[in-house]
């Protein structure tokens, strides 16, 4: 068995769309990308030390697998975070016909949640999930999140794709790493709490 985790980055009223840039994403009319921008490099140094130090296989959906190949696959080795996205196997699903160019990609269709859970039972590394907010609301609906390693910015923009949106299944989870940044934005991991009701 491989866990999985999910990646996010989010406002502190839990919108995790476009935090990088504007134009990432203005789906639903959201006007107000870019809110992670004053606290990025310090947040990237964190992501990098605790987050992807360690061996793991992506799993994405295809509009952030897009984002992520335009922006990382033609970088060569001086490029540590572009290195090991590149080297990492990624599974994405999606419901294109198009083919995957980056390297070391990997299309999952069809019975998705039945995919994944195939996927889960396999030998392997940490199945971690950037961005791909609709992947992470079925991950959510099916239980099938093991762990959330989540940075919170200090800034509300009102509104935009929440992370927990309609739909997410009751659970506990158990706080397992915390830890601040000069610019307050803060990251804390939390595991499933296998067993615990709500």
């Amino acid at each position: 068995m491989r866990k999985l985790a999910i990646l996010t980055f989010q406002t502190l009223d839990g919108v995790m769309q476009a935090p990088s840039v504007p134009e990432e994403d203005f789906s639903g009319g959201f006007n107000r990308g870019g809110w992670a921008r004053e606290c990025w490099d310090e947040v990237m140094a964190q992501v990098g030390r605790e987050a992807m130090a360690e061996p793991y296989d992506l799993l994405l959906g295809r509009t952030t697998y897009e984002l992520f190949a335009a922006s990382f696959a033609g970088s060569g080795e001086d490029n540590p975070v572009a290195a090991r996205l590149n080297k990492a196997r990624k599974y994405v699903v999606t419901s294109s016909p198009d083919s995957l160019q980056w390297q070391n990609s990997e299309k999952i269709t069809g019975d998705i949640v039945g995919e994944l859970s195939r996927l889960k039972k396999q030998d392997g590394p940490l199945l971690q999930v950037h961005g791909s907010w609709q992947l992470i609301q079925t991950l959510l609906a099916n239980e099938l999140i093991d762990e959330f390693r989540l940075w919170t910015f200090p800034v509300v923009v009102g509104s935009g794709k929440r992370l927990f949106a309609g739909g997410t299944v009751p659970a506990k989870f158990q706080l397992t790493k915390f830890e601040t940044c000069p610019s307050g934005a803060f990251m804390h991991f939390y595991q499933s709490a296998t067993g615990d009701s709500v």
